[in-house]
């Protein structure tokens, strides 16, 4: 059996994919999670054989957790199920070692052919996503920088920032102003959406 557990922070995709892939008779759903914290502590605890994972989460996106798993040697492959086909994301994905990388319009049948491929040790990623990943430019930013960036994104104010990495606000300021010299952004604002439309978030 090939024991998976799928991160979907949308309950009813979280249904559908849990309800489309239990009717194939070798794989077996350990656990279902909405975020991405949940869904690392999942695979600690059940240590399945593959994460199925959206990329954008609450708490930890699916290429966080995609780092964590290969910072902490984890044994679960991870294959990305999402909307985004984002080259900058994909190589992100490619970077932390993701074996599987689909779109969610894709089939069920080529979703359960491809997992069945990633747990036996291969890849399986969409090829028009493929091809455009190798052409996709570096993403610029550094670790703190994307993670500053992306709380800004969602609204949060340099002091919010602040105490939730704890850093100073100064400091924040420093990691903003540097992210959008690098994106050639105007504003904070208008850097987040340039590093969120190229995937690097």
């Amino acid at each position: 059996m090939i024991r998976i557990v799928i991160a979907e922070d949308q309950a009813l995709v979280l249904g559908a994919l849990a309800a489309l892939l239990s009717m194939e008779s070798d794989i077996e759903i350990v656990a279902r999670v909405g975020d991405g914290l949940a869904a690392l502590a999942a695979i600690r605890e059940h240590k399945p054989d593959i994460l199925l994972s959206d990329i954008e989460m609450p708490g930890l996106s699916g290429l966080d957790v995609a780092e964590a798993i290969a910072r902490e040697a984890l044994t679960a492959r991870v294959f990305i199920v999402t909307t985004f086909g984002r080259a900058g994301y994909l190589r992100r994905a490619m970077d932390a070692g993701v074996r599987g990388y689909l779109l969610k319009d894709a089939p069920s049948d080529v979703l359960a052919a491809a997992i069945r491929k990633v747990a036996a040790g291969g890849r399986s990623i969409a090829p028009e996503l493929a091809e455009a990943a190798w052409d996709a430019p570096a993403n610029p930013l550094s670790d703190r920088e994307r993670g500053v960036l992306r709380l800004a994104d969602e609204g949060r104010s340099n002091k919010e920032i602040a105490r939730v990495l704890d850093l100073s606000a100064g400091t924040v300021r420093n990691y903003l102003s540097e992210a959008s010299s690098k994106l050639g952004a105007a504003s904070r604002i208008e850097a987040g959406r340039i590093a969120r439309d190229k995937g690097w978030l």
